[in-house]
């Protein structure tokens, strides 16, 4: 066979491809054009229709697909509007660019990312931006709009965690942690406690989902690997449980403060 011959425009493509560094410099578009537009103060629908506009491969395909490109694109969305929340909540613009660092970072190291570290570190930063937005911004809803919502955060945290390691009970589990988050933030709900203060952007239920959700799942990846032993596994519990502890003795100390 006759060897191919090297044209000069051959030195000058890239190795991966135009599409490649189309691809990397939107990526580092996004994050820029979300920072101005919330700089720019117009309302927050524009930023966060950009965001999903990113995502315009999803509806690509016939309908019948859709429900499944939503879930598999869902702990990236809600960290873009989780981010676009964090921004314009920002004291500052230095606070700003560090939220547009952040999500720099998301989509150029993170989500690109497909082994099973990084799809478990994925599912832990949805989860938490999640509900951290969550109770930032809607503190003062309804109850079941809180309930709801921070059910369905951590379902879709949870399915997408589960789904790498091909659990087989992955849709069962996954309901079983949103039912829990949903029921958790129900009872706290009630009386919710944001911290440091009524300002501040981390709310209880955030804690304490956080706290026990990052433990079982530790324990669930050091399991499947066979890392698992019987002394990581009392760390992991004791440390857990020490936090819960120490949130819900905060807790009971806040509501009677307040009743006081």
């Amino acid at each position: 066979m006759r060897p191919r011959l090297l044209k000069i425009k051959d030195l000058f493509r890239p190795v991966g491809g135009f599409s490649y560094f189309l691809h990397l410099a939107y990526q580092i578009a996004l994050p820029i054009v979300v920072f101005v537009l919330v700089r720019l103060d117009i309302g927050l629908w524009l930023p966060i229709l950009v965001i999903w506009l990113s995502k315009w491969r999803i509806f690509a395909v016939r309908p019948r697909f859709w429900p499944a490109n939503l879930r598999a694109n869902s702990i990236d969305i809600i960290v873009g509007i989780s981010i676009v929340l964090f921004m314009s909540h920002a004291g500052s613009m230095s606070v700003q660019l560090f939220w547009l660092v952040v999500y720099g970072i998301w989509l150029l190291l993170i989500k690109p990312r497909s082994s099973v570290f990084f799809v478990s570190l994925q599912s832990a930063i949805g989860q938490l931006f999640g509900l951290t937005a969550l109770f930032l911004v809607k503190s003062d809803a309804a109850l079941y709009v809180l309930v709801l919502s921070a059910g369905l955060v951590c379902y879709l945290a949870a399915r997408h965690f589960f789904d790498t390691f091909n659990e087989p009970y992955a849709k069962m589990l996954s309901y079983l942690w949103g039912y829990f988050a949903a029921a958790l933030t129900w009872l706290l709900g009630h009386m919710l406690i944001v911290y440091p203060d009524q300002d501040g952007a981390v709310a209880m239920p955030t804690l304490l989902l956080s706290a026990i959700g990052y433990s079982l799942a530790a324990v669930y990846y050091l399991e499947h690997f066979d890392r698992l032993s019987q002394l990581v596994k009392r760390e992991l519990l004791f440390i857990s449980s020490a936090i819960v502890i120490v949130l819900v003795v905060s807790l009971f100390y806040e509501g009677a403060h307040l009743i006081v």
